[in-house]
């Protein structure tokens, strides 16, 4: 006898053959059969009449490695089907951690993920220092649905080399040190190790992660530890100076990484560039000697990339080196700068000469606001370029002039890249 059947659902195998009707027999917590009809008798029989039966649904890229420490059902992907998450995707996680660092991990998650400094200094309970502690701290806590955890750079880096981590390379002796911690982590479970070269991607301070700095050396002795263990990935976000363009440093890196780990690398992102909808061709066949799933995977999003922010955790612009003063500053401190003519100034200057972001004003609207005059903005959904035309001012000047009116609580959203349907013909 089955312990479950569920019978007349449309059936999705998951290996990208047609779906089919049928019946699927379950028996101490395994797939026992799958067919057109249960044949056995069962426990329990689920008629799935008009709804579709399917495999769970994996989330590659995640940051819930603080939130799992306070919300084990992991929400909201729970709520929508995925039953797998990979979590500590570039190169920022919450171990290994010296008590002394904690504040510093949580800044760079504040930085890099808006993730609410006061949630996590709440949330987090800290009992462990090790990524195997880490994994341990998770299973004694229980989990909602599967989670994969991957080894962050940064912390590791942390952890070894304390606060000079942001300013340097390592040295010989702190890279057989840091080896031993990632290889310790592996054999735990974690499913390999994470980085970013992303120029967004600012941590503790306003200044850049600290994986950023790791050297070729570094890296060719994490991939070692990938090599010898057999297993793992290498997830890792390019710098993306021109969305849909991948410069030559960038292939350079990912061949390195791929060819030293013999390991599959995943990397950040193959999107559509505004204005250029087939951009993402061009970084296809670059990487095409090294693309295949045994090598170089890049990460895809059959959906438009949304950004949604406030000005107290002004990730977005992490980008403009204008702006990494405006960092975990205090609501005051932060009002009195955006409020600057010199600093506003500053940044157009430095957008106009970089010559990157001018053009998604456009696409910039506002989504919430506390103060009424705000709101009243939100509700027409005219984009900040829009407001600028119709107040004769620079779009710059009516960004901040909201966020300053509404004392920085306004909710300001982008579509960013793969915002425009069209295909390559």
């Amino acid at each position: 006898m089955y312990d479950l059947l569920i019978e007349n659902a449309r059936i999705c195998d998951g290996t990208g053959t047609p779906s089919f009707h049928g019946c699927v027999a379950v028996k101490d917590g395994l797939i026992a059969a799958i067919g057109k009809h249960g044949g056995e008798a069962a426990a329990k029989t689920i008629n799935a009449d008009g709804l579709v039966l399917a495999p769970g649904f994996i989330d590659p890229h995640t940051h819930y490695d603080a939130q799992v420490a306070w919300d084990p059902l992991i929400t909201c992907s729970s709520w929508h089907g995925i039953t797998t998450v990979v979590m500590g995707n570039c190169g920022v996680g919450v171990a290994p951690v010296r008590p002394e660092l904690r504040d510093i991990l949580m800044w760079d998650l504040v930085n890099v993920e808006a993730i609410p400094f006061e949630v996590m200094q709440r949330g987090i309970d800290w009992r462990w220092e090790s990524h195997r502690e880490y994994l341990d701290a998770l299973q004694q806590r229980g989990l909602g649905i599967n989670v994969a955890s991957l080894a962050a750079l940064t912390p590791l880096r942390h952890y070894v080399m304390g606060e000079e981590s942001f300013e340097r390379a390592a040295n010989a002796e702190e890279i057989v040190r840091m080896q031993h911690h990632l290889r310790d982590a592996i054999n735990a479970g974690a499913f390999g190790f994470t980085s970013t070269i992303l120029n967004n991607h600012i941590g503790y301070q306003g200044r850049p992660l600290a994986c950023r700095n790791a050297s070729r050396d570094e890296l060719k002795a994490f991939c070692q530890v990938l090599r010898e263990a057999g297993r793992g990935a290498i997830e890792l976000a390019l710098s993306a100076q021109t969305p849909g363009h991948m410069a030559d440093e960038e292939y350079d890196l990912l061949k390195f990484l791929v060819t030293e780990s013999t390991r599959p690398v995943t990397w950040l992102a193959l999107f559509n560039r505004p204005g250029r909808p087939d951009s993402y061709l061009g970084v296809v066949e670059k990487v095409q000697p090294i693309l295949g799933w045994d090598k170089s995977v890049p990460q895809v999003s059959c959906r438009p990339l949304r950004i949604q922010f406030n000005m107290r955790n002004p990730f977005i612009f992490a980008v403009f080196t204008t702006w990494h003063t405006v960092f975990n500053k205090s609501l005051e401190e932060q009002i009195k700068i955006y409020s600057d003519p010199g600093f506003r100034l500053a940044f157009r200057e430095e957008m106009d000469r970089r010559r990157i972001f001018a053009g998604q004003w456009g696409r910039m609207t506002v989504l919430d606001a506390k103060s009424e005059s705000v709101k009243a903005i939100a509700d027409s959904k005219k984009t900040i370029g829009d407001l600028a035309k119709a107040q004769g001012k620079h779009p710059i000047d009516v960004f901040l002039d909201l966020a300053v009116a509404d004392n920085l609580d306004v909710v300001f959203d982008i579509q960013a890249l793969n915002s425009e349907p069209e295909r390559p013909r």
